[in-house]
């Protein structure tokens, strides 16, 4: 009896063994004919193979999810308005599918990122359903959503504030958070962006991944900019004074001791240039004695300045440039200072500073604008002969040009602002005359820099 007991065991592992050998094989042919044909671009004949693999062999490989993105979407792209939905509704199913069988392969938060980009771009789920979307993969991992996923995410908060769904403080702190992101972001874009600049304005050729790098880098930039744009557009007037104060001076009672929430609300303040209210003096005073830091020497400069006292207000300027430790609020007060400075036409320290701004946040292309402006205003002052001095708006193109390249958003102001410059600078006929095509000038006086003149 154990005898035929053994036997019919081994007979059945046996049997079971060759199913499943057969049906690894039919995966592994399935397989390879899908890919082969999603490899083509082939997708119609691609598509039943890959649904095949996703729900008889859904742990094949990571292969079968990548090509079935790759095909979805190319599907959505080409079919017809009725039929859109349920090929998104089936993208996210994938997406789903790639988390479950190969979790150690995909990142979460990028998954629940893309969930929420297409159900938004399909109208699959309510607002709220969207949202709560968006906020998942933003908590799973901020740094997952690109800059559209940030401003649809944005967006949808705003819709739902509009509909008294959520209130106008959200929409402040998200914006905050949004914009802070956004900045993150465009910060180490130019950064790598400005080291590829200084590298080609000094005469180096880039390799061809370098131009690649270089590509994609201004490509990204103009995508920030645009989208912060949006986001600034989206808040609207929902970010003026006469919106602002009312709800900062209801809650200040309730709130003068929470270092945070006065943070915020003086920030608030001092961003739309609502400083005259006297709101604004009593958030500061609040927040510099619960906590004396960057931001509130800030504000106290702003009240200085109101107050026609430039000297004490760049003296509260200095001290929290110091403090500061968010690259872009340190950018903006040292921008201030620079402006203080090149105001009283000492611009020599206002360069120092405006470098400053570019150090803490390369992006600032307002500052390398403001660099060409003192460069060009000073021409006439820094050079010994008529065709140096001239020469000197060579350089002070060169800066402009540099602005629109980091700051795609003032790139329309910066190259009109260079073709100008370039104008003023010797043209052909006088290189050709003074024998200088090719030659280096050194620029004396405060800007200390040399130019090299064109070659014919």
């Amino acid at each position: 009896m154990k005898t035929k007991v053994i036997l019919f065991l081994s007979g059945l592992l046996l049997s079971t063994g060759a199913l499943q050998a057969q049906a690894n094989q039919e995966c592994a042919t399935t397989a390879s004919l899908a890919y082969s044909d999603a490899k083509a671009k082939n997708y119609d004949a691609a598509f039943p193979r890959i649904q095949t693999l996703r729900e008889e062999c859904p742990t094949y490989s990571i292969v079968t999810y990548q090509y079935g993105e790759r095909i979805l979407k190319d599907k959505l792209s080409n079919a017809p308005e009725g039929e859109k939905k349920a090929l998104a509704q089936d993208l996210i199913e994938l997406y789903r599918e790639r988390l479950q069988h190969f979790p150690g392969k995909t990142e979460a938060g990028e998954v629940y990122a893309d969930v929420a980009q297409v159900m938004y771009d399909y109208k699959i789920g309510t607002t709220e359903e969207q949202f709560a979307a968006f906020d998942k993969a933003f908590k799973e991992n901020p740094d997952g959503l690109n800059a559209k996923s940030l401003y649809t995410y944005f967006y949808l908060l705003v819709e739902l504030q509009d509909a008294g769904k959520k209130s106008l403080q959200e929409v402040f702190e998200m914006y905050d958070v949004v914009t802070a992101k956004l900045e993150q972001q465009e910060n180490e874009t130019a950064e790598g962006l400005a080291k590829l600049i200084e590298k080609q304005e000094s005469g180096e050729e880039l390799t061809s991944k370098e131009e690649r790098r270089l590509n994609a880098y201004e490509i990204n930039l103009k995508a920030y900019s645009a989208v912060k744009g949006s986001i600034n557009a989206k808040l609207g007037e929902r970010a003026d004074c006469e919106n602002l104060v009312p709800m900062f001076k209801k809650d200040f009672e309730e709130n003068k001791a929470n270092v945070e929430w006065l943070r915020r609300a003086a920030g608030r303040l001092s961003g739309k240039d609502c400083t005259k209210d006297p709101l604004f003096f009593k958030l500061v005073e609040a927040l510099h004695k619960q906590e004396p830091s960057a931001k509130s020497a800030k504000y106290l400069g702003q009240l200085a300045d109101a107050e026609g006292k430039a000297s004490k207000a760049l003296e509260y300027y200095l001290q929290s440039a110091k403090l500061e430790t968010n690259p872009s609020d340190k950018a903006a007060v040292y921008y201030r200072i620079a402006e203080e400075y090149k105001q009283k036409g000492q611009f020599s320290q206002a360069r120092t500073y405006y470098r400053r701004t570019l150090d803490a946040k390369p992006s600032y292309g307002r500052a390398y604008l403001q660099i060409a402006s003192m460069i060009a205003q000073s021409a006439n002052n820094c050079g010994d002969t008529a065709f140096e001095k001239r020469a000197v708006y060579w350089l002070a193109a060169d800066y402009a040009s540099r602005a629109g390249r980091v700051d795609p958003s003032i790139s329309g102001t910066a190259n009109e602002t260079a073709v100008a410059y370039r104008g003023r600078a010797p043209q052909r006929s006088d290189i050709f005359q003074q024998d200088m095509q090719g030659k280096t000038i050194s620029i004396g006086c405060w800007i200390g820099e040399s130019v090299r003149v064109p070659n014919l």
